[in-house]
């Protein structure tokens, strides 16, 4: 395992380190053979659907869920207490205390880490004594933000960070989470929206428990196409197309098929009746995910 130097820094900038970690529920295999490293001042977004064993992933790169092989590196040691208080965690369910106020929570924190008093936030100037049970869930994300970036963590582990909350929220909080990459915290987020991919520096692809692509969003699409359908009746050409078992998806109306060429779109289109523009274009990072998941998922069929 990775161990600190003298200096105390983290060898090679790796904050974290998975090593081909598996975890079973009973027969349930909810991660399945999954490594990859954070380093100091990156921003690593953990992206897949709901159920894709994000957070399960998490918890293992924590110490907080034994993996069932494989092993985790925190801050170049096997995860511990002491390893978690130089992080900052945002779990989905925010970690916050619902019954007590804004400035409770935060004074709670502040004790934790033997920290003095903190100021309130600006952005939640006004609420000090309001129960977090009645804030909005905008402004209990702020506060979870601010209990976790209060002892200035060296990596910040966010678990869908933005999840309910308005697109203005949702800037700022990226923008938090950005200005702490830049002073070289390393952050892992998960989230299963695309547009958030692209506030990423690199991409972690996870698919039914297993990570089926890395690495930057041109990377990750280089070399993968799609078909942009123009038709009037954009409901009854999906239909089709999707009854064909082709990979369409939709943006807005316009419709698309992940990896096809576009003779063949068109044929299958023409063969039901429907008369159809198609033209190639770039692939969008969701699409390049859909295709991965449907090779990992013909591999697993044909190895059953």
């Amino acid at each position: 395992m990775s161990a600190r130097t003298p200096d105390g820094a983290i060898p090679d900038g790796a904050l974290l380190e998975l090593h081909r970690v598996s975890h079973r529920f009973g027969d349930f295999v909810a991660v399945d053979d999954v490594s990859f490293q954070v380093h100091a001042g990156e921003v690593v977004g953990l992206l897949g659907a709901n159920g894709a064993g994000k957070t399960t992933l998490l918890r293992i790169a924590l110490g907080l869920l034994a993996p069932t092989s494989g092993h985790s590196v925190l801050l170049g040691r096997v995860p511990d207490r002491q390893g978690r208080r130089r992080i900052g965690y945002v779990p989905q369910g925010m970690g916050l205390y619902a019954d007590l106020s804004v400035r409770e929570n935060l004074d709670f924190v502040a004790d934790v880490f033997g920290l003095r008093r903190p100021p309130l936030p600006e952005v939640l100037a006004g609420m000090g004594d309001d129960l977090v049970a009645r804030i909005s869930l905008g402004s209990q994300r702020e506060l979870a933000f601010a209990c976790a970036l209060m002892h200035e963590p060296e990596l910040l582990v966010l678990d869908e960070p933005t999840s309910g909350v308005g697109a203005l929220s949702a800037r700022d909080l990226w923008a938090t989470i950005h200005g702490r990459a830049e002073a070289g915290v390393g952050v892992l987020v998960t989230t299963h929206n695309m547009q958030e991919a692209q506030q990423c520096d690199r991409l972690l692809l996870m698919s039914a428990g297993q990570l089926v692509g890395q690495g930057g969003e041109e990377e990750l699409v280089a070399g993968t196409t799609a078909v942009r359908v123009e038709v009037d009746d954009w409901a009854a050409a999906f239909d089709v197309l999707s009854r064909a078992g082709l990979p369409v998806t939709l943006a807005g109306t316009a419709v698309r098929v992940a990896g096809m060429g576009s003779a063949h779109v068109q044929e299958v289109l023409a063969a039901a009746g429907i008369d159809a523009g198609v033209q190639e274009v770039p692939a969008t990072i969701e699409e390049r995910m859909t295709l991965l998941a449907a090779h990992q998922a013909g591999e697993r069929a044909g190895t059953g």
